[in-house]
């Protein structure tokens, strides 16, 4: 199986197949998509994608500080393909391919697979995390009509925030992989390293927050939904966390396809129509997938670049030379040699 895991065309041709379903997911309804595209300005999409790209950047340089925490840290490069070429399994049907893409990429730079899937598995845990808490914190903001209805997002704020504790963060996956027959994870985050991933994923949900602001912001001030950049921000990012949330738990859609375009349409419904919020889900579903696809471009072109091996300590020689011979010193003892 390892050997079969390893091999270049099965790897190419499941690259091509979950790169092919993520464009699929745009395609097959692409007359909506391309209705909601024309009805926002060129440099508002553009903004969104840019900051889809900083959001997913943050992200990656969080999961990279948790891999570093467990004693497994890849130079930046590396992180890249293994993260973004391994996130595509989340657009193929199952909730594991992902997990498991990065898990096999990560062997390529002798990382083991216990490490890697703590990691993974405990940045995801700190983003829906970090993403429920944006939600709870920001949904009361807009409007008392948000502060009655969301009301329970915010209660349960800080539980989410004690759940950040490595410890209780590692409890709560054992817990988990106990259920699915699963070994515990290898061990506990350190904590300078859960802060440092928690202050990156932090970022990365402002990143997304600016990207779904670029988004709803024409379409909330026509729709009555406040004129405060401030107040349509807090709506951006707590809904689009509420949304992401939702799509994230719901694991029978592949890349939270469908569950998440609905939950932001509801969100956003208070503030512009139907037809507005579904644009803004389909126009943020665009941003997102090419966020994706260009991060693992990258991740590709670096993966043209052969894997390094284990860490050699300076001054081995290469494999196949010859062993160097001891110098003599003066005043050591030995035969004379004549001459």
């Amino acid at each position: 199986m390892r050997e079969l895991t390893r091999n270049p065309w099965l790897r190419a041709g499941l690259l091509a197949a979950a790169a092919g379903l993520a464009v699929y997911g745009l395609a097959s309804q692409w007359h909506e998509v391309h209705a909601a595209l024309a009805r926002l300005a060129w440099y508002d999409v553009a903004g969104a994608v840019a900051c889809v790209l900083a959001g997913l950047g943050c992200m990656l340089l969080a999961w990279r500080a948790l891999l570093a925490g467990l004693g497994s840290p890849l130079p930046l490069p590396a992180a890249i393909r293994v993260m973004f070429i391994g996130q595509l399994g989340k657009y193929v049907p199952g909730a594991v391919w992902a997990l498991a893409a990065q898990v096999e990429l990560a062997r390529d730079y002798d990382v083991p697979r216990r490490r890697s899937t703590t990691a993974s598995l405990v940045g995801m845990a700190v983003t829906l995390v970090v993403g429920l808490i944006a939600a709870g914190v920001m949904l009361p903001l807009t409007s008392a009509h948000a502060a009655a209805h969301y009301w329970w997002v915010l209660a349960v704020t800080p539980l989410a925030a004690a759940c950040l504790h490595p410890r209780v963060v590692k409890f709560g996956l054992d817990l988990v992989l106990k259920v699915l027959h699963r070994p515990p994870l290898e061990e506990s985050v350190r904590p300078a390293a859960m802060a440092q991933a928690l202050g990156w994923t932090a970022l990365g949900w402002l990143c997304y927050g600016a990207h779904a602001w670029f988004l709803i912001s024409d379409f909330a001030r026509r729709g009555g939904g406040g004129s405060g950049s401030a107040h349509i921000f807090a709506l951006a990012l707590g809904g689009y966390a509420l949304a992401w949330a939702v799509g994230f738990l719901i694991i029978f859609f592949p890349g939270g396809i469908g569950p998440r375009e609905v939950a932001l349409i509801a969100v956003l419904a208070p503030v512009m129509s139907s037809a507005s919020a579904l644009e803004v889900a389909l126009a943020s579903r665009v941003a997102m997938t090419i966020g994706d696809l260009a991060w693992a471009g990258a991740g590709l072109v670096i993966g043209r670049v052969r894997p390094p091996g284990p860490a050699v300590p300076a001054g081995t020689p290469p494999i196949g030379a010859p062993a160097p011979q001891p110098v003599p010193q003066l005043g050591d003892a030995g035969p004379l040699q004549d001459h």
